[in-house]
């Protein structure tokens, strides 16, 4: 004769199994969604609005460019941003216009525009600069309107942080 017996357990059926399997990957979905968008958010990956556009006068820029001659290179020490603007014989150079923005790689809110100031030798901005590794992006126009671009990695109290990558 069979006795009932006392029911204590939790019984896992068809529609447990499912129920944990869609709440796993509802899980897994939701965690790439945030961070899909964060991603986005944070680093729009735009350099130019039209990069075939761009590409046009890419050679015919970079050749005005060479023809300067200018040697600039941009650092950062003790909170004094500097931008050092040599001509082809080694003289400093005052240039006509310098558009600047310092940038995080990774994101856009911390980019900020830079003050410079010319001291008779280098551009110079006084500039409050959180750890890690920055971009120095210099925009300079030659008084013949001739445009010289250039990037220049910084390091801000960062020794894992490379500067000439």
């Amino acid at each position: 004769m069979n006795t009932p017996h006392e029911d204590t357990g939790w019984k896992l059926n068809g529609y447990h199994v499912f129920g944990l399997f869609a709440a796993g990957f509802a899980v897994i979905i939701t965690v790439n969604l945030f961070l899909a968008y964060s991603a986005v958010r944070t680093f729009p990956g735009l350099e130019v609005k039209n990069s075939y556009i761009a590409s046009q006068d890419f050679d015919v820029n970079r050749a005005r460019q060479q023809a300067l001659g200018w040697q600039v290179e941009g650092s950062i020490e003790d909170g004094i941003l500097r931008v050092e603007i040599r001509d082809v014989n080694g003289a400093p150079l005052e240039v006509a216009q310098l558009d600047a923005i310092v940038a995080r790689r990774t994101h856009v809110r911390d980019d900020f525009t830079p003050n410079f100031v010319f001291d008779g030798t280098d551009y110079v901005a006084n500039v409050d600069m959180a750890s890690g590794s920055w971009q120095l992006r210099l925009l300079l126009r030659a008084p013949d309107g001739t445009e010289f671009q250039q990037r220049h990695n910084l390091c801000v109290d960062d020794p894992e942080c490379k500067a000439n990558d």
